[in-house]
């Protein structure tokens, strides 16, 4: 009688794991790890004794390091080996705001449309993460002092299809003084757009100044002045917003509420005009 021949590998078919796609963990890739549901951006990945492992940061700042075990992760919903990424491919460079940077691109010639942004400290905000994008689309943003007198800027700026005007207002939120002014402007060649925080301070995390978060402030009390008290700092708001202006890197650093609107205001004056 002749023995049967067999593979080294007894395990029935339906017992077998099926094999997942290896995906390089990529700066920004986002998964969610399978055991906690953790999902965040790919900060880095590094190399330990036990194995590599990769940190993941959510949308709140907060950051874990994962060790990179087979069918560990989920991409889109489907589970993925993750593998640290070839240093032979180099990720492309990325602006603040988040884009894929363009080496050499020279300034846009300035649009005829603009973006105004109550107050000087938010454009110092805006031009810090989104500086570079908007002089490749050839964007100029100014400052207001204040939208008391909206109607009448909005007006004197003479909107047009072809010269759209954008507006980023603080604390534009139901029933304000802000929204109300808000209200008055119905040119279809602009669109005003608002935070909910009462200051543009409070539109950088916390995580990235160093504070557990941004104190409130009594009623009446001039609300810079009140952080600045509250967080033991010297009483010169001037020194606090450097400080603070300072700690942002990129749009990682701020909060959706404010990156949303900038991000539709530069998509509403950079739309080619219609017809």
């Amino acid at each position: 009688m002749r023995s049967r021949q067999y593979g080294p590998d007894l395990t029935p078919p339906w017992k077998k794991t099926a094999p997942v796609p290896e995906v390089p963990a990529e700066t920004d890739l986002v998964v969610e790890e399978v055991t906690t549901g953790f999902c965040g951006a790919v900060i880095r990945c590094e190399k330990t004794a036990q194995g590599p492992v990769v940190t993941l940061e959510d949308r709140f700042g907060k950051h874990r390091v994962f060790p990179m075990e087979p069918r560990g992760f989920l991409l889109e919903g489907r589970v993925v080996t993750l593998v640290p990424p070839s240093a032979a491919a180099p990720r492309p460079a990325r602006t603040a705001s988040g884009s894929v940077a363009v080496p050499g691109a020279r300034a846009r010639v300035a649009r005829a449309g603009r973006i105004y942004v109550e107050g000087r400290h938010d454009a110092e905000l805006v031009e810090r993460v989104w500086g570079d994008d908007l002089r490749i689309e050839g964007v100029v943003v100014e400052y207001l002092e204040g939208i008391d007198d909206l109607p009448a800027i909005v007006a004197d700026f003479a909107p047009a299809p072809d010269a759209r005007l954008g507006v980023l207002v603080d604390h534009l939120v139901p029933g304000s003084k802000e929204s109300r002014i808000a209200a008055q402007v119905t040119d279809a060649s602009v669109l005003v757009v608002g935070h909910p925080y009462i200051d543009v301070w409070e539109a950088v995390k916390p995580s990235a100044v160093g504070i557990r978060g941004w104190p409130r402030v009594p009623r009446g009390q001039d609300w810079k002045t009140g952080v600045c008290r509250a967080l033991d700092w010297p009483e010169n708001t001037g020194a606090a917003w450097q400080r603070i202006l300072a700690s942002v890197h990129s749009y990682k650093d701020l909060e959706p509420a404010l990156l949303g609107r900038v991000e539709e205001l530069i998509d509403f004056v950079t739309a080619p005009a219609e017809g």
